[in-house]
């Protein structure tokens, strides 16, 4: 007797839908919508914190859609790009009200791309909050001396990622851009 493949999947693991196709395990965003909508998290903008247009910048498309998820909960707009070409492409075309910055980027680090945003007009007062891995003293001070609003490490909880959004919209909100 040969058993089929089917019926030796765990029932918890896969189902079979009736169009004969099986459904995929859940994910880890599956709550999310391919419009932006989330379903588990709270869509409801934070009080007293003002929104914006976001860009992200970060190659990792896990935490790149982890930023995105986190910032449209709190009811922010929110674009990505993937790496500094792109993320350098989507500030001149449509300017960002404020800038998340990877420091680990593909051919072109975050520090260059900070370095550029800031020697550009159209971009030099865009606050930028820098996020990376690194903890040294010097990344930071390197990154402070060209200018930021914000600098966070990863792994970022949402809360941290949130306060520091707010921190600096209301910074450049009330004096410009940050340094």
């Amino acid at each position: 007797m040969t058993t089929n493949s089917v019926e030796t999947i765990p029932k918890a693991r896969s189902a079979r839908l009736p169009h004969g196709l099986f459904a995929q395990p859940p994910g880890p965003f599956d709550n999310v919508s391919q419009s932006g909508e989330t379903h588990a998290l709270s869509s409801v903008p934070l009080r007293g914190v003002r929104l914006a247009t976001i860009l992200a910048i970060e190659d990792d498309p896990s935490f790149r859609d982890l930023l995105r998820l986190h910032l449209q909960s709190a009811g922010h707009s929110v674009q990505t790009a993937a790496d500094p070409e792109e993320g350098l492409r989507a500030v001149l075309e449509d300017p960002p009200e404020l800038i998340l910055l990877d420091l680990d980027l593909p051919y072109l680090s975050g520090i260059e791309v900070l370095e550029a945003l800031r020697s550009d007009e159209a971009s030099q007062s865009i606050p930028v909050i820098v996020i990376t891995g690194k903890t040294e003293s010097e990344t930071y001070e390197r990154c402070r001396r060209i200018g930021f609003a914000g600098f966070a490490v990863k792994p970022l909880k949402r809360e941290d990622l949130l306060r520091e959004v707010a921190k600096a919209l209301a910074a450049a909100d009330g004096k410009g851009r940050p340094a």
